[in-house]
């Protein structure tokens, strides 16, 4: 069976596919739309296990091309966090609702980026948060699990990072490291369900051309970016992503 036969299907796909290189070049947590985009079109478990591959590809891509500007510090503390979330969603995937998940981190996203816009509206400026390791790893315990189910960790990496107030290209290069961490920690629990019979690998090869491309034309276009129009790009960014996660878990 080819995955990629039907044109409808083939279309969510490569929208799918183009989200998750706009996310991989920069534009963190606009890849938590992909799944559920796809999900539209596949079985749920479906789209996730074909979209991973693709993610470890995109993911050499944007590590390589932010290699210098990272934070140590931000993903020795969200680590631990993200195993223990990725193992709890392995243990407990059949009982995990995926429909009221997505719906509550899609208020919590909402909610966090309309405040974020608010307090830093008019270009205000606005403390750095100071929070301890220990909250990002709270947060990073969600984002593992999250992203285990729905490769949709990027808005609780955000809401721990953003207020932090990284130089433009640390914050996406810290996202680029921590993420391809967790996307390789996933594989052992894909695996262990079968998730990766031989058209969904098919597929997922079909669609690499497109995924490295995407992630590539991101990437220039963040390196040029001007480092005070990415904050509030991310935070309306996160608006938008919550809502819509928001009315497609409430729709679920």
């Amino acid at each position: 069976m080819n995955l990629l036969a039907d044109p409808v299907t083939l279309a969510v796909l490569v929208a799918a596919v183009v989200l998750l290189g706009m996310a991989k070049g920069g534009l963190a947590g606009v890849g938590a739309l992909a799944t559920p985009l796809a999900a539209l079109v596949l079985p749920p478990a479906t789209a996730a296990a074909l979209l991973l591959p693709i993610l470890i590809v995109q993911d050499v891509i944007s590590v390589w091309s932010f290699r210098k500007t990272w934070d140590g510090w931000i993903i020795g503390w969200m680590l631990p966090g993200a195993a223990l979330g990725i193992l709890a969603g392995y243990v407990y995937a059949e009982r995990v609702n995926e429909a009221q998940l997505m719906a509550a981190l899609g208020a919590i996203t909402l909610a966090f980026g309309l405040y974020r816009l608010w307090v830093e509206r008019g270009g205000r400026i606005v403390a750095a948060s100071r929070s301890p390791g220990w909250v990002g790893t709270i947060f990073g315990a969600v984002m593992g699990l999250t992203s285990q189910i729905a490769h949709a960790g990027g808005p609780p990496f955000q809401m721990w990072v953003t207020p932090r107030k990284l130089p433009h290209l640390t914050f996406i290069g810290t996202s680029a490291i921590l993420f391809a961490i967790v996307n390789w920690m996933k594989v052992p629990a894909y695996l262990a369900l079968g998730a990766f019979p031989h058209e969904v690998v098919v597929a997922a090869l079909l669609l690499m051309p497109l995924a490295i491309v995407s992630t590539l034309l991101t990437v220039r276009w963040m390196k040029a970016m001007q480092p005070e129009r990415f904050y509030a790009l991310i935070y309306g960014l996160m608006v938008l992503l919550g809502a819509k996660l928001l009315w497609d878990g409430l729709g679920g």
